[in-house]
């Protein structure tokens, strides 16, 4: 049964401060938030909206010793770009606060204080890795080595990225620190720890019987959580920099990032709300929503949930954490590591004014069920085609015509024909679809529906030709073009949660503040009503603007081929198993001369070559026509092995194989004696 609620918190997974954020963080949490949050205040519901920068943790650290600052100082670098950046797209949180903050620090203190004097820890002495040069523990993350799956170099503590299995620290062949390049040594070390599955019973009943309106990837990576069991989870960590654990004993530990950043949404309220935070954080009144994206799931639907339910005291839980998929970039995922992203501060510097094309396109194409892909032409496709051709090219033909024949003022509805009365008999349906979709966090359709009153109109513009009319009926003009001004007002309406800038532009044209509620009435715009002068809610996309940016990609790209080449190129094969000298001298390993060579009709890699090795003349098939051409091979003097049994390839035999070397990226090259030997000198 749906509870009926006074007001909504929402909150907004904190972004890490050790990046910018790009259109994946855009995509999967803060645009559909922001939408979700437009759509309330348009309704009139109270609500609150708080979000803030995740500024702990040790890759934090880590940048700031690779860059030689301050950990305060990179935080304070990166909340400043991100805070711009969500302002430039229109995120406005009633409050953006930091887990650096005076605020924050005593909050979480006496949080994790309450939970330890009510015995709601337990301790545990384990070994962990440490790095003796840098004097840190690890994470698994920060620990590299080769992969005992498939050999890969540079494989971490937790998982290979080459072949994807995951791994133990423990299970890496020769395991370094990434902070010094020293190996590891295991090292005691007690923490504290949540024991979760006291509270598994209840998480059961709360979400798997209590829930089952959540997406199904939210509610289905839970429930494998829950049938998998759940297990302690540290909450402190060693670490010089986050919230120090504020018990005896305890010197040199920090609050655990996880059990940490939660707690900002709190503390972030009370920053701003210090007299009134309780009642939207412990009234029943207040409906809370968690926007985050998929690898948060368990943080916000079981690790937090259980944290609050220990602490007591009145605090609400989540009724909805509508979790996105991730989004692709280009075909590829997307990797802040390897520059493979779009950066939101830089996609406001190169697309200027243009802030809404991006909301809308990443809205149109939201990860909501699966992962998906952004791609440049697409998003050039959807402003030329949709926001430009529909949207926009509507609005502007019904603006500069009302200019053109009635003097800029909204004239009479008149006498309403079958087409204008069907025409808006559909805005109340899209309207409550629009509803029923935002409301059910479905953005992606909710937007569909807003495009198709934009399609409404601009077909109905289309059909009743109005700039036709007008030279024969200046009263059915008047009708056509109270219609779709009414219309145009509608669009100013239902597209405020997903184009906010272009339908503020909208609003200032027709000189109106609509709620709502006034969506889908016949008389938004009343006779005599008189607008402002027209202007473009969109701009087209050129093809150049696509192409620096897919230019860039490409640069990416194949600087990233680059070096996984050449760190392939460093890999060396495992040695092969042993064999004796006896093995050894069963071959016969000569010099030879080259003295014809041509290609292997309807093949790509095989040559045949006529070698002369000082015994006799022979010919070798040899598949190196992919490093080396006929022309290539005339004269060298190479190495072969003499005594190999004949093989028949391609219908030619071969006797005897070419000694190459051969790199961990294939390259491939034939050995050759330093100097000119005669044919036939044997090597061994």
């Amino acid at each position: 049964m749906e509870k009926n609620f006074k007001r909504t918190l929402v909150t907004c997974a904190l972004p890490y401060a050790n990046g910018p954020v790009h259109i994946g963080h855009l995509a999967g949490v803060y645009v559909p938030a922001d939408i979700y949050v437009r759509y309330l205040r348009l309704r009139g519901e109270e609500v609150l909206y708080v979000c803030g920068s995740d500024e702990h943790g040790v890759p934090i650290t880590i940048k700031a010793r690779q860059q030689g600052c301050t950990p305060q100082d990179i935080v304070d670098r990166y909340h400043d770009i991100i805070d711009k950046s969500f302002k430039g797209f229109g995120i406005n949180f009633d409050v953006y606060g930091r887990t650096s903050s005076d605020v924050h620090s005593k909050n979480a203190s006496e949080f994790f204080r309450k939970l330890y004097d009510k015995g709601k820890f337990v301790t545990r002495e384990s070994e962990q890795y440490y790095d003796p040069e840098a004097k840190t523990f690890l994470a698994d993350r920060y620990i590299v080595g080769t992969c005992p799956k498939c050999g890969a170099e540079g494989a971490y503590g937790d998982q290979c990225e080459k072949c994807g299995c995951t791994l133990s620290p423990e299970e890496l062949i020769n395991p370094k620190s990434k902070l010094s390049g020293a190996e590891p040594i295991k090292k005691k070390t007690t923490h504290w720890y949540l024991p979760l599955e006291q509270y598994e019973q209840w998480l059961r009943e709360w979400i798997l019987e209590g829930h089952k309106e959540w997406r199904p990837n939210v509610y289905g990576q839970v429930k494998s959580w829950l049938d998998g069991g759940l297990q302690p989870r540290a909450v402190t960590r060693d670490l010089d920099w986050g919230v120090p654990v504020p018990v005896e004993g305890a010197e040199g530990k920090v609050l655990y990032v996880w059990f940490d950043a939660p707690i900002g949404y709190i503390s972030n309220t009370i920053q701003l709300l210090p007299d009134s935070w309780e009642k939207w954080w412990k009234s029943e009144d207040t409906k809370l929503v968690h926007f985050i994206g998929k690898d948060n799931i368990v943080f916000h639907c079981i690790v937090f949930p259980s944290m609050l339910k220990a602490y007591g005291d009145g605090f609400i839980l989540p009724e909805n954490v509508p979790a996105n998929e991730f989004l692709n970039l280009e075909g590829d995922k997307i990797s802040t590591s390897k520059g493979w992203a779009v950066w939101a501060h830089e996609y406001l510097q190169d697309f200027p004014g243009k802030e809404d094309v991006l909301r809308y396109v990443l809205t149109a194409n939201a990860p909501e069920t699966k992962d998906n892909d952004f791609s440049w032409k697409d998003f050039q496709t959807r402003n030329n085609s949709e926001l430009v051709a529909i949207f926009g090219n509507f609005v502007n033909r019904a603006v500069v015509l009302t200019h053109k024949y009635f003097g800029g003022k909204t004239p009479a509805a008149g006498e309403l024909q079958d087409i204008d009365r069907e025409t808006l008999a559909q805005v109340p349906v899209i309207r409550e679809a629009i509803e029923k979709n935002i409301e059910a966090y479905k953005f992606r359709e909710a937007l569909r529906e807003a495009m198709n009153l934009a399609r409404l109109g601009n077909k109905y513009i289309s059909d009743t030709e109005p700039w036709k009319v007008a030279k024969t009926d200046m009263a059915r003009t008047a009708t056509i073009l109270n219609v779709s001004l009414q219309i145009c007002a509608d669009l100013a309406i239902a597209f405020e949660p997903f184009t906010p800038f272009a339908t503020e532009r909208l609003r200032r044209m027709l000189d109106i503040a609509p709620a709502w509620d006034e969506l889908g009435k016949e008389d938004i715009i009343p006779e005599g009503h008189e607008l402002k002068p027209a202007e473009l809610l969109f701009a087209k996309i050129e093809d150049a603007e696509i192409d620096r940016q897919l230019a860039r990609l490409d640069a990416i790209r194949a600087e990233r081929e680059a070096a996984a080449k050449a760190e392939a190129a460093k890999q060396v094969a495992p040695q092969k198993e042993e064999c004796t000298f006896e093995d050894f001298e069963k071959m016969d390993i000569r010099t030879a001369t080259v003295l014809e060579a041509e290609r292997v009709p309807k093949t790509d890699k095989l040559l045949k070559l006529t070698i002369d090795t000082g015994i006799d003349k022979r010919v070798i098939v040899s598949g190196i026509a992919e490093y080396y051409s006929p022309e290539d091979m005339l004269g060298k003097q190479i190495c072969i092995l003499a005594n190999l049994k004949p093989r028949t390839i391609r219908g030619i035999e071969s006797h005897g194989m070419i000694l190459m070397a051969k790199q961990g990226d294939g390259k491939m090259r034939f050995i050759t004696p330093q100097e000119a030997l005669v044919n036939g000198a044997q090597i061994g």
